[in-house]
């Protein structure tokens, strides 16, 4: 069983829409969306959810009115100021430290885990997928992530599916990471912008430091022309291969707006540029 990332330097480069193409194009695979803080692969995807699960990380700090005695200690030693006059602590200011926990003499605050989202098993017209929704503000997006894989891996080896095809998160943060950690390849997916390879070569040394082997598209590279050669060179001199460019096409974008794939809504030019990417990784793997 093979895991294929798809992931990017910086956001709006179309990684979900190429993780959307493979979905479609790939034989008995699994499909896991880990960009947990805007998940958006469901928007081409559509799931039925099957199964609907909460994701509890991190603690708040309660205080039981009934047992505090106003002694004023955990006000004293907590550094965020999240308890105010009335003993009543802000949940947004609490950072679940638990420091007022173990001072209380009274034992009168407990530390409550935080209900921070949901991830999801359903299905789709490609096959099943894994996917998460993190709250408004919540942390620990990294840790769902690994839920998510691990659950889309369990999935996978339960139907004896050949692939995982994975949505990563942009950026090279700790969702990024998570994201990562095992796989058989990592797809970074650029635009032909200074910005978009600068942040290409970012995530490329984050993956080269894993051990990942690691890929790289430009997508709507005839935008400029100039530039998408100039990541071509840039990718040569750090030992990672282009596998693939895709053009910019009108067809995508209204493939796009009727929820549907590259494969499935978009013209012949751009549809063959995108199942060849496939095909050539394919035989890389």
């Amino acid at each position: 069983m093979k895991q294929i990332v798809v992931i990017s330097g910086k956001g709006g480069t179309g990684k979900t829409v190429i993780t959307a193409s493979f979905a479609a194009l790939a034989d008995n695979k699994v499909m896991a969306d880990c960009d947990v803080d805007a998940a958006d692969l469901h928007l081409l995807l559509q799931p039925r959810i099957r199964q609907r699960i909460e994701f509890k990380s991190g603690v708040t700090a309660l205080i039981n009115k009934e047992v505090c005695t106003q002694c004023g200690k955990c006000r004293e030693v907590c550094r965020f100021d999240a308890i105010d006059e009335t003993f009543t602590i802000d949940p947004i200011s609490c950072e679940g430290c638990a420091f007022c926990h173990f001072v209380c003499p009274s034992k009168a605050i407990e530390m409550k885990e935080n209900l921070s989202g949901e991830w999801f098993i359903s299905d789709t017209r490609f096959g099943p997928m894994v996917h998460a929704k993190l709250g408004i503000a919540e942390e620990n997006s990294g840790k769902l992530v690994s839920l998510v894989r691990k659950k889309a891996k369990e999935l996978a080896e339960k139907n004896n599916s050949d692939w995982i095809i994975i949505d990563g998160s942009p950026g090279i943060g700790c969702p990024v990471i998570a994201s990562l950690s095992g796989v058989s390849c990592a797809l970074v997916v650029t635009e032909p912008t200074l910005s978009g390879m600068h942040d290409a070569l970012r995530v490329i040394e984050v993956a080269k430091h894993f051990g990942v082997l690691t890929k790289v598209v430009i997508n709507k590279y005839d935008l400029n022309p100039d530039m998408s050669e100039k990541i071509v060179e840039t990718c040569k001199s750090n030992d990672v291969e282009v596998i693939g460019k895709v053009g910019f096409d009108k067809s995508v974008v209204n493939a796009m707006v009727q929820g549907k794939t590259i494969i499935e809504g978009a013209d012949g030019k751009v549809k063959k540029e995108v199942t060849d990417i496939w095909e050539n990784l394919k035989q890389t793997l």
